[in-house]
């Protein structure tokens, strides 16, 4: 009778060793089995339409969600590469659509405006940026792409980094004491060239850096002609590396005769900025300002 007790307590102990084992495999295998249904979050997919707001998503690291920019979105070099939905101000409902983005980033520069209608109409989120040339338009930006990225925290981050940088720019300008020079901003893409008024993104890079736009009493831009040039009598003359570009190099530039008739060309006084850097009004402003601060002071030195 102990002997059969025996073996029946034995034959007890070892079902519950292997129902013990099963359970343990099952869990195992739930384990592992996990990471094979549990998915990602999903990141959305953006197009971006403007240099500056491209420049964000790079520096995010969201440069993965892109899935099409606009023709003005150049820098960082990686960005040429990306598919293109045309320039900012000549968008088709058909191009941005084709791309299948979730959400599209613009500004109030962008359109035409019945095309983002027509996009968001389709169901993509659009989401546009006021632009009024002022560095809290740089902050809507990072604030934005933070938004459409899901990178809030990062956004932040960053935001904070630009913040400081453009403050210490900012009181470096302040804090000059010297004479204000007449700086004349020149847009020479085309064979007609054009000066900037107020309201203009020019005319609030040149304040931001420490000078006083040589034009004003109108807003937007105007023909360069010989008698706004003789009133204007700039000390300094700004442009972008893209007008020089177009003009066959400084010398070539130089030679237009409305020129002749200011200050500055006596002195050869030129500044040149890459247009996106100088008026982009975008994450690398701090260290556009600072440069324009450090040749406007030494152009009246």
């Amino acid at each position: 009778m102990s002997a059969a007790m025996d073996i029946h307590t034995r034959l007890a102990q070892r079902r519950d060793v292997l129902r013990l084992l099963g359970l343990l495999s099952a869990s195992s295998l739930g384990a592992a089995a996990l990471p094979l249904f549990a998915q990602e979050p999903k990141l959305p997919k953006l197009v971006t339409v403007s240099g500056a707001i491209t420049e964000v998503v790079y520096l995010l690291g969201a440069e993965g969600q892109l899935v099409g920019t606009d023709t003005t979105s150049l820098y960082p070099a990686a960005a040429r590469a990306t598919p293109k939905v045309g320039y900012m101000r000549q968008l088709s409902a058909e191009g941005l659509l084709s791309l299948k983005p979730d959400a599209i980033i613009a500004t109030n520069e962008s359109g035409p405006s019945v095309v983002l209608d027509q996009v968001r109409s389709a169901g993509v989120k659009v989401e546009i940026i006021e632009a009024d040339h002022s560095w809290a338009e740089v902050q809507r930006k990072v604030q934005a792409v933070g938004r459409a990225a899901a990178r809030e925290a990062q956004a932040r981050a960053l935001q904070a980094r630009l913040d400081a940088e453009w403050g210490q720019v900012q009181q470096r300008v302040a804090a000059f004491k010297g004479r204000k020079p007449r700086v004349l901003f020149v847009l020479s893409h085309s064979a007609s060239p054009q000066v900037s008024g107020e309201k203009t993104a020019a005319h609030s890079v040149i304040g931001f850096a420490g000078g006083v736009n040589a034009l004003g009493g109108f807003q937007g831009y105007r023909p360069m002609t010989a008698e706004a040039m003789a009133s204007a009598a700039p000390d300094v003359i700004l442009t972008s590396t893209q007008s020089i570009e177009a003009h066959g190099g400084v010398d070539k530039f130089w030679q237009r005769p409305e020129l002749a008739l200011t200050p500055a060309f006596k002195k050869r006084s030129l500044i040149t900025q890459d247009a996106l850097l100088l008026l982009g009004f975008g994450p690398r402003t701090p260290a556009s300002i600072a440069d324009l601060h450090e040749k406007f002071v030494a152009a009246v030195a």
